[in-house]
């Protein structure tokens, strides 16, 4: 299974708010949900965005998987797009918020238990489950933990990465990926695939990660 991550940062590497990017980053990312199998996002990114995951032409594939985790279970319903429209988006979550939850989403989503992985839940489980409906290639969509958690367990093979044309600074603010320790020794090494600037003053880049021997 190929696993492609995804995102926009300032120059200074601060996740970017919904919103910020033009409407060429816009397009990238919806073509790249054309070319998957499944798009998996953070339950953080649901609470302070309202995403859908829709691709190119606001399509929503029939078979296509949407999915959020979220270890607690305390997701918004009311009011999130993604709970409204067909198919059912598929919800991750830990085996004590699974009951609750169930209760929460009836006949709005799926929901499914994961094991404990050793950043949070299991992200490779995850993928498992995809791998087991047949998908062939999955994209993250953020935020900063999640990022994090997909690069610490080794299952992200590329990075689709918008470095936008901003500064923010603040002390504090979520980065692309957030963590207690370093992914490498000490960072993550990365190859770069392409680079490309548009006219929107954006920096498109595409890396692949240097697996280790």
């Amino acid at each position: 299974m190929k696993v492609i991550l995804v995102g926009a940062t300032t120059i200074c590497g601060r996740i970017s708010p919904a919103g910020y990017g033009s409407l060429l980053d816009r397009r990238r990312l919806e073509e790249t949900r054309d070319n998957t199998g499944a798009s998996i996002m953070g339950a953080n990114t649901l609470r302070t965005e309202n995403p859908e995951m829709r691709g190119t032409n606001g399509t929503l594939a029939p078979n296509r998987i949407r999915a959020i985790i979220s270890r607690s279970g305390m997701l918004p319903v009311t009011g999130k797009k993604l709970f409204e429209h067909a198919p059912k988006p598929l919800v991750f979550t830990g085996e004590d918020s699974n009951s609750a939850l169930q209760e929460r989403l009836k006949g709005k989503a799926r929901v499914l238990s994961l094991p404990e992985g050793p950043h949070g839940l299991s992200l490779q489980a995850a993928l498992d489950v995809f791998a087991g409906r047949g998908v062939e290639s999955v994209l993250i969509e953020g935020g900063a933990h999640l990022n994090y958690t997909a690069l610490a367990e080794g299952v992200v093979d590329e990075i689709l990465l918008t470095i936008m044309p901003f500064v923010s600074g603040k002390h504090g603010s979520p980065a692309f990926a957030d963590g207690l320790k370093n992914l490498g020794d000490p960072f993550l090494e990365l190859e770069l695939l392409s680079s490309e600037p548009v006219s929107t003053g954006e920096l498109f880049l595409h890396y692949r990660i240097k697996k280790m021997e």
